[in-house]
């Protein structure tokens, strides 16, 4: 849930977002159909926005829909987007189109996780990737950073953790910079203070550990003449069951949401970055 200091109006909020998206006060009464000088009259507090005008320079902003419920609070305003649970009947639509979504993606791995990243759906794909985790780990709700970088989930088997974890974090700090979430501020926290095994590998170009394993080698565990990683994107590689998987990961959201829960909903989709991994998939979900 998002809080918001009482001592903190909508103009410095506005002017906060306005910043981070380096946009000038020129620039965004152009966009929005306004003046400069009336953005300046906003920003400073001597002007009370309309809720027209809060929602129509959120939107200019690019500025989250939960945030914008926040905005038009501490200008004295009803939040207008609604927050649904995803478990209620009015989402069935919603469900259902995800569910068809990750059965039609396997046998490759998909998921699809809330704001704070807990898992609210999943496929086969992931399912098999998971074996092997304590029970612990897998009590509902899920958490998909907690499972892959806990040392007792699936950071063991990332074979490029250092760089798989620090894209991990930077995703999460930029999410915060956006969303002042202190639930998701804690899970950062916890995390990213989890201990790493050193696995002789290095950050930077060719990052390997003991196998030869990283980002852009040829793999040489679980088999010799392996395709060489794409280095177009950093892949997840990951020991399952002797073999070495390699993917590429995508995120998906939904354009244009109106309610806070379908807004933070983000699709997850891990496609085989070589053969063997896309023959291997098949082969045990056949």
């Amino acid at each position: 849930m998002t809080t918001v200091s009482p001592d903190t109006g909508v103009g410095p909020l506005l002017r906060g977002w306005r910043e981070l998206r380096r946009i000038s006060q020129l620039d965004l009464a152009l966009r929005a159909d306004s003046s400069a000088r009336h953005i300046s009259f906003i920003e400073t507090g001597r002007s009370r926005p309309s809720e027209e005008m809060i929602l129509r320079l959120a939107e200019h902003l690019d500025i989250p829909v939960r945030e914008r419920n926040a905005l038009l609070v501490v200008a004295g305003y009803a939040p207008r987007y609604p927050q649904t649970p995803l478990d209620d009947p009015a989402m069935a639509s919603v469900r259902e189109g995800l569910d068809r979504l990750l059965a039609g993606y396997e046998p490759y791995p998909a998921l699809v996780v809330d704001g704070t990243y807990d898992v609210v759906a999943a496929n086969r794909g992931i399912a098999l990737l998971m074996e092997g985790i304590p029970e612990e780990l897998l009590v509902p709700p899920l958490n998909a950073m907690r499972i892959t970088l806990h040392p007792a989930g699936l950071a063991p088997r990332i074979l490029n953790l250092p760089e798989w974890r620090a894209d991990l974090l930077a995703q999460m700090e930029r999410q915060i910079a956006l969303v002042r979430s202190p639930e998701l501020r804690t899970l950062y926290e916890e995390v990213a203070a989890y201990p790493v095994r050193d696995r002789g590998a290095g950050t930077g170009d060719g990052a390997r550990d003991g196998d030869g394993v990283g980002a852009g080698t040829d793999a040489e565990v679980g088999g010799r003449g392996r395709e060489r990683t794409p280095s177009f994107a950093l892949p997840l590689v990951i020991e399952h069951g002797g073999r070495v998987l390699s993917f590429i990961a995508s995120i998906a959201t939904f354009n244009t949401p109106m309610d806070v829960t379908v807004a933070e909903l983000a699709i997850e989709t891990f496609l085989p970055a070589d053969r063997e991994t896309s023959a291997y998939l098949r082969e045990r979900l056949a």
